[in-house]
């Protein structure tokens, strides 16, 4: 059973917007943080943003602050990233992952569970 589902991938032009979703279901994560990664082609995964389930304590990376923003919405148990002012080096699959615990953890083996991931691809 897939534990978290990633959706909202795909094409957009540079300057644009997005809004991917990570949907959480089989357990509870409430005692968990919810982060978001992505990987470019023949590049090592990334951490891109994350945030306690209960919504608060964002924390980003800084090649997309203040340009992404992470939100969590318990009633809909998913966690958003908004994209904006998107650039071609924002391509990549963007998966969604969580872990136990409450410190802000942003390395990709520190996770305890992810999801399949979504691509996104940004045209110039």
């Amino acid at each position: 059973q897939e534990l978290l589902v990633e959706s909202g991938g795909g094409l957009v032009q540079a300057g644009g917007s997005l809004r991917l979703s990570c949907t959480a279901s089989g357990r509870t994560f409430g005692s968990y943080r919810i982060g978001w990664f992505r990987q470019a082609p023949g590049k090592e995964r990334e951490f891109v943003a994350t945030i306690d389930w209960s919504g608060g304590r964002p924390y980003y990376a800084d090649s997309v602050k203040g340009r992404f923003t992470i939100s969590g919405d318990n009633a809909e148990n998913t966690v958003y990233l908004e994209m904006s002012s998107v650039k071609p080096e924002d391509t990549a699959v963007y998966y969604c992952a969580a872990h136990q615990g409450m410190k802000v953890l942003t390395t990709a083996g520190a996770m305890d569970y992810w999801g399949k991931g979504t691509l996104v691809t940004v045209r110039s």
